[in-house]
């Protein structure tokens, strides 16, 4: 009998306590990359705590603006902050921003060509040719090298990239950029640059969906996008030679490579990676928080939200998609996360 009332105790304070958090929402915005996931920790944390997400997959530019504008409790983005957008961010709202990754992710190259399934190889500098529209049709020489077992058509390639702030697009400029001194000195890296050629495509479900709809297209995308939809991607020619397909375990590798050297500001990029496992197009995806907030109700619950998400919430990774975060990653996260405040006081 005691032991059925000390249960019943529990119970009775676990539900106290989520009837207690259930008006309690926390507001962020930012990107559509890890939107599958952030979509599944939210309903899983809500229905164990009460406490409400209100997340708005805008864009990683849009939650940068976002949280340096102050309209948000957190934002989000797959291309860190520079210096400047940091500085700007504690001018306007008297706090630093931290960057806490939460888990990792593959951009991968989706193309619609009718006859060709899975198994197209690329390189990075042939990608960068195609994206600065000097390679115009699937069997130009270049693809072709790459691929000799495959009958590519004479068929214009239509190239889709992002046309709203984003990280995928910082995460595969960025690649591009190491790998093309002509990218790197024409377009550069960045959530925004101007493309060459193309369409733009809003999110990750724009590309996703105008190379869906379109015979001849390619398109860079987030794994979880070109999965739901159906569409094949390419295996990537890596550092090594090796052609790597995108995969939780190939993005892991690159992660890893890094994982050592990682600064502790958590600020880094792992496009490129060394290793002979290690998939090129790779990166980190961060939730950006204010290191002192002002409601200690809401740092409180999003400090609770963000340990959750190190430990249990990594657990649902793999099977949407993305890698969980190696472990000496997870020990800085921990490190940043302990520097939060509310109104200058310690949470507990």
């Amino acid at each position: 009998m005691k032991v059925k009332s000390i249960l019943a105790g529990l119970l009775l304070t676990l539900s106290m306590s989520v009837v207690a958090n259930a008006q309690l929402q926390l507001n962020g915005a930012g990107a559509t990359f890890p939107a599958v996931i952030y979509s599944k920790w939210f309903d899983q944390y809500k229905n164990m705590t009460g406490v409400q997400f209100n997340y708005q997959a805008i864009g990683s530019g849009g939650g940068i603006k976002q949280i340096t504008e102050g309209t948000v409790d957190f934002g989000a983005t797959d291309g860190p902050m520079t210096d400047q957008q940091l500085s700007e961010a504690k001018s306007k709202q008297g706090s630093e921003v931290l960057h806490i990754p939460t888990v990792l992710g593959a951009v991968v190259i989706s193309y619609n060509l009718p006859g060709i399934g899975k198994g197209l190889n690329l390189d990075g500098y042939t990608l960068s040719e195609i994206y600065l529209g000097k390679i115009t049709k699937w069997n130009d020489n270049a693809i072709k090298k790459l691929n000799p077992k495959l009958n590519l058509p004479n068929k214009a390639i239509v190239v889709a990239h992002r046309s709203d702030g984003s990280g995928t697009s910082f995460i595969f400029t960025d690649y591009l950029a190491k790998v093309s001194k002509d990218w790197s000195g024409k377009v550069g890296k960045g959530t925004s640059v101007n493309w060459p050629v193309g369409l733009g495509g809003k999110g990750n479900d724009g590309v996703a969906g105008i190379v869906k709809q379109t015979e001849g297209a390619i398109g860079y995308v987030e794994l979880a996008y070109a999965v739901k939809n159906g569409i094949h991607y390419a295996n990537m020619k890596n550092k090594t030679g090796k052609f790597i397909e995108p995969s939780f375990a190939s993005v892991s590798a690159a992660a890893e490579g890094y994982a050592k050297n990682t600064p502790a500001d958590l600020r880094v990029s792992i496009t490129d990676a060394g290793g002979k496992d290690s998939y090129p197009i790779s990166g980190y995806t961060w939730l950006l928080v204010y290191q002192n907030m002002k409601d200690g109700a809401k740092a409180a619950e999003l400090v609770k939200f963000l340990k959750w998400s190190l430990t249990k919430g990594q657990a649902y990774a793999t099977g949407l998609y993305y890698a969980p975060l190696p472990k000496q990653v997870v020990k800085l996260c921990e490190k940043r996360i302990a520097l939060i405040t509310a109104n200058g006081k310690k949470i507990k």
